[in-house]
């Protein structure tokens, strides 16, 4: 993939803005963090040379300046609310993201539970937090929020709301997932802090739409599938708009909920709100880092097909609604993209036709598609990295570069295992396997150097492949994308 992001330049420009933003509220600043702070891979695809960890890099220049406050609603922690991506719940997610700013050095004030009504999943897992020496805080529900500016704005409203002391002239406020209270838990803190008579401010970072790039730019239409089954939409921002004559990208949620913040804000500054629009309130500097718009518009368009077949696997499998498929494919209509430019898709086709099984298909970094087929051994999936590191390894298609000795007892345990007598070897039995060959075989170490060459490839498989598979895909970087359609007419898929 061609480079079209300097993350360099993304970090140096993204780090003045925000001590600028600092400096305009006297030195102490509220600044509600969105999306996703250590793999944001979202990123790294629709703008190649994005750091996938850039936000954590950003925060660690703030290292001595900054504290940081996590955010977890009451109701996700009772309904065991479960990351998609990680596959973990949000209370979890929340310890996880404890531990990695500890191990990059970024000191954890708190964690407020939000939403709190005497939940005793939320009760329980505030005592895990305290018995670990992280201090937690709980805010409240606000009958009538966000009507009742009144109630909200007063003693009875934000001021029932622990109130969280910092000290640092930074407070990034964030949270393991969406809808977590990250606005509100920046709102209470204002009012405490005027209360105070410490004149602070609020600003939002999210990285997605691009508010300087077109509103139907590639990269802000992959925000809107990638949130098709939350129905945001990009929008051009009208507060902006009228109060500078200049178009901006936005989305619904902001510009809906803006005439509250604003009203909010002001009446906690006493009349002295200073934004006007909700792109205002932002400090995203992302557009200024774009480098080559031909190679990011490429990406996010690649990343827009991606997510369309990612709707329709889901919908097949019943995780999802036909309206959120039916969002991405408008979205890709927009831009006129079709699954030929795609060419990983008709490859994998083809030789599924050609041979009656699933099969995958890669694109390798020197343009050379190689594809792998489901056999009586192995999964496609296995078949084809074999055959991809043969190919960059440059050797023979014929050498096998499994021992026997190493295949059999993995079989023969998995076998016994899983009491399946037609057990197929995953990528991850593959690999393993290759590792221990790798201890006697030049071969094997040849072809195992070369797996990191994979990372960033395009990749198309003719049916659905098990989770556990796509998920080891994955965390080879490749991007994968599936057919939605059933390897077989069994009912069971695992």
């Amino acid at each position: 993939m061609k480079t079209g992001f300097d993350n360099k330049l993304y970090i140096q420009k993204q780090t003045e803005h925000i001590k600028q933003r600092i400096n305009q509220f006297q030195g102490k600043l509220y600044l509600e963090f969105g999306g996703k702070l250590f793999d944001d891979h979202h990123a790294a695809r629709v703008l190649p040379g994005f750091a996938a960890d850039g936000k954590l890099r950003l925060l660690q220049e703030f290292k001595d300046m900054a504290e940081i406050i996590l955010c977890i609603n009451a109701k996700d922690i009772e309904k065991n609310k479960v990351r998609a991506d990680l596959g973990i719940t949000y209370d979890m997610e929340c310890c996880r993201l404890i531990d990695k700013f500890r191990e990059m050095g970024l000191y954890i004030n708190s964690v407020v539970i939000t939403q709190y009504g005497g939940q005793e999943s939320a009760a329980a897992f505030s005592k895990k937090l305290e018995m670990r020496d992280v201090k937690t805080y709980f805010h409240y529900p606000i009958a009538g929020y966000p009507a009742n500016i009144d109630l909200i704005v007063s003693d009875e409203g934000y001021g029932k709301n622990d109130y969280v002391e910092t000290t640092k002239p930074l407070v990034v406020v964030t949270a393991p997932g969406p809808c977590s209270g990250k606005l509100a838990t920046c709102l209470s803190q204002l009012y405490h802090e005027y209360k105070r008579g410490v004149s602070a401010g609020y600003a939002k970072f999210e990285t997605f739409p691009i508010w300087n790039l077109p509103l139907k730019h590639p990269v802000n239409l992959a925000y809107e599938s990638a949130t098709a089954d939350l129905n945001d939409v990009n929008m051009i921002d009208p507060y902006h708009l009228e109060a500078y004559g200049e178009m901006t990208t936005n989305y619904n949620r902001d510009i809906e909920a803006f005439p509250v913040v604003r009203t909010i804000l002001n009446k906690i500054m006493d009349g002295k709100g200073v934004y006007k629009s909700p792109t205002d309130m932002g400090v995203n500097m992302a557009g200024y880092a774009i480098v080559d718009d031909k190679a990011v518009r490429a990406a996010a368009s690649q990343e827009i097909i991606r997510r369309y077949y990612k709707a329709c696997c889901d919908c097949k499998l019943g995780n999802a609604k036909q309206t959120t498929a039916d969002k991405c494919e408008l979205v890709m209509n927009q831009l006129d993209l079709k699954a030929e430019d795609r060419p990983v898709i008709k490859a994998s086709l083809d030789k599924a036709l050609a041979t009656g099984v699933t099969s995958i298909a890669m694109e390798l970094p020197d343009g050379h598609i190689i594809t792998g087929k489901t056999s009586n051994l192995m999964t496609a999936a296995s078949s084809l990295i074999l055959n991809s590191l043969k190919h960059l390894a440059n050797l023979p298609d014929e050498l096998l570069l499994l021992a026997p000795s190493v295949l059999e007892p993995i079989t023969a345990l998995k076998n016994n295992l899983s009491n399946d007598t037609n057990y197929l070897l995953t990528l991850e039995d593959v690999l393993i396997a290759l590792s221990v060959c790798g201890a006697t075989s030049d071969f094997a170490n040849k072809a195992l150097s070369h797996l990191g060459s994979l990372k960033g490839c395009e990749a198309h498989a003719s049916s659905m492949i098990t989770s556990g598979e796509e998920q080891f895909i994955k965390s080879l970087g490749i991007h994968l994308t599936c057919e939605p359609e059933f390897p077989n007419s069994e009912l069971y898929f695992a």
